[in-house]
C-alpha cells in the first residue's frame, strides 16, 4: 500500500511538472529533460509512469478532466451551463487545465491526437442535451449531436480568443456572454427564465464542489 501510494503521489507529481512546461513551452518545443527538472524525479521513475513526451501529454489532457466533475442537476441545461462556466472558471487557476487547453488547441503539436479533449467535451454535452431533451427542456427544432458541436466548437474559439486578448483576464464574462446568446436559440422560455448563465456561476460551482470532496472520507478523495 506504500508503495502504491508512492507510485500515485510521483505520477502526479510528473504530470503537474509536465502541465507546467507543455503550458510555458509548447508541445513541439518541451522536453524530457524539462520536465524530469521540473518534476525533481529520475528517468528511470518518469518512464515507468509514461514511455514518450506523447504519453505525458496525453495523461495531461486526460487528466485535466478527472478533478472536478460537475454535480448533478435536476434541470440539464443548468448542468450543462455549471460544465462552461466551471471550465472557464478553472482555466484562470489551474495550470492542469491550463496546459490540457494548450495541448488542444496547438496546431503545432505535431504526432499528438488532440482529438480526444474535443470528442468528449461533445460526448458529455450530447448527452445532457438528450437527457434535456427528455425532460422537456429543449425547443422542438434542437438536435443534441449537433448543438453539442456548437457549443464545443464556440466555446473553443471562445477560449482561445481570451487566451490571446487577455490571457484568460475575461474568459468567465466571455463565457457567460456566449451562453446567453446561444441558450435563448436551445431553450424552452419557462427553463431559460430559470438558468444561472452569470459570470460569478463558475466559481460558485467550483466552491460547492471543494465542499463536497471535503465532506468525503479520505479514502474516497484519495
Amino acid at each position: 500500500m506504500v508503495k502504491q501510494d508512492r507510485a500515485i503521489r510521483t505520477r502526479k507529481n510528473i504530470l503537474e511538472a509536465a502541465a507546467r512546461v507543455f503550458e510555458e513551452r509548447g508541445y513541439q518545443a518541451a522536453t524530457i529533460a524539462e520536465i524530469l527538472g521540473a518534476a525533481g524525479v529520475t528517468k528511470g521513475a518518469l518512464y515507468f509512469h509514461f514511455e514518450s513526451k506523447e504519453q505525458l501529454a496525453q495523461g495531461v489532457l486526460h487528466e485535466q478532466d478527472q478533478r472536478f466533475v460537475t454535480p448533478d442537476r435536476a434541470c440539464k441545461l443548468q448542468e450543462l451551463a455549471d460544465v462552461v462556466l466551471l471550465h472557464a472558471y478553472r482555466l484562470q487557476s489551474d495550470p492542469m487545465v491550463r496546459a490540457g487547453v494548450r495541448l488542444t488547441m496547438d496546431q503545432h503539436a505535431e504526432g499528438l491526437d488532440r482529438s480526444g479533449p474535443f470528442l468528449r467535451w461533445s460526448q458529455v454535452c450530447r448527452g445532457l442535451l438528450e437527457e434535456a431533451r427528455d425532460q422537456s427542456e429543449l425547443l422542438p427544432h434542437v438536435v443534441p449531436s449537433v448543438t453539442a458541436d456548437v457549443v464545443v466548437g464556440t466555446f473553443a474559439g471562445v477560449q482561445s480568443m481570451s487566451q490571446t486578448v487577455s490571457e484568460y483576464q475575461d474568459l468567465r464574462s466571455r463565457s457567460s456572454a456566449l451562453l446567453r446568446h446561444l441558450f435563448p436559440s436551445i431553450a424552452v422560455p419557462s427553463v431559460l427564465a430559470s438558468l444561472d448563465l452569470s459570470e460569478q456561476r463558475g466559481e460558485a460551482v467550483y466552491e460547492e464542489i471543494r465542499l463536497q470532496l471535503r465532506r468525503q472520507p479520505a479514502a474516497a478523495v484519495s
